[in-house]
């Protein structure tokens, strides 16, 4: 957990690392992190940055974490007071599904541009279901302060 800095880009939402069980399904065959997805969700399920920009999305991490060798306490004791310490996740369980239908809808625009693109088509091949298709690695929630 990180406290929320807008100067940085460090807006309220969470970052989800994902690894997708199926090797073989590279989403936009573009993913350079593949089988391992990135998706920065805003606090309102809005997606703040998509798994197609790895490198923002490492970067930010990186700087949200930087000179930070210790949990950072007060933004600890923010969510837990939020999640009565992990008991009530349904938010960030509804963020997390906000992060995997946005990768799927990225996808089905891919698939529709390939259709009417020059060279091999995208569309109908190696689709993503949801949630099920994917294994949670981590998350790092990005924590409004108190004001």
């Amino acid at each position: 957990m990180v406290p929320a800095q807008s100067a940085l880009g460090l807006k309220p939402g969470v970052i989800f690392a994902l690894k997708n069980i199926h090797d073989s399904v590279n989403i936009n065959q573009q993913n350079r992190l593949h089988p391992y997805y990135l998706v920065y969700v805003a606090q309102d399920g809005g997606v703040i940055i998509d798994h197609t920009e790895v490198k923002r999305l490492l970067d930010l991490i990186r700087t949200s974490c930087k000179g930070q060798a210790e949990p950072i306490r007060a933004v600890c004791q923010l969510f837990n007071a939020r999640t009565q310490d992990g008991r009530k996740m349904e938010q960030c369980s509804a963020l997390l599904s906000a992060a995997i239908r946005s990768m799927i809808e990225v996808k089905e625009e891919k698939d529709i541009d390939s259709l009417f693109s020059g060279g091999r088509t995208t569309a109908l091949v190696h689709a993503i279901a949801g949630i099920d298709d994917f294994e949670l690695i981590a998350f790092l929630v990005i924590e409004e302060e108190a004001p």
